[in-house]
């Protein structure tokens, strides 16, 4: 499976962007997909996980402002982010779970937000 995520980019805060991850290869034994992130000096930390078309779990500080979809036509998962904060800057990976200790991850895209 390849991830190819894209969308990312410089916003000022309070606005919005909208982040895409197209699967290819072998994209039927995917389980679930969701979106990480890693700001500077931190760990990577859960956004969102959309499992079976539903979004599964979210994380507190996006709540509200984030929503994650997908198009199962086009084996892409997308990240709506809206009302985007100076702390949410950070490279945005998505990852697609085969099984359990089986995940593929994207390279990538960097999320800046300025004030």
């Amino acid at each position: 499976v390849q991830l190819q995520a894209s969308g990312g980019g410089l916003v000022q805060a309070g606005g919005s962007l909208t982040l895409s991850c197209a699967a290819s290869g072998s994209t039927v034994g995917i389980k679930e997909m969701g979106w990480y992130r890693q700001g500077p000096g931190k760990q990577r930390e859960l956004v969102a996980i959309i499992f079976n078309g539903r979004s599964t779990g979210d994380a507190d500080s996006v709540k509200g402002r984030f929503t994650i979809s997908v198009d199962n036509a086009k084996n892409t998962i997308y990240l709506q982010m809206n009302s985007l904060k100076l702390e949410d800057t950070a490279v945005y990976y998505c990852k697609a779970r085969m099984g359990v200790g089986n995940d593929y991850w994207g390279l990538g895209t960097q999320v800046t937000v300025s004030s």
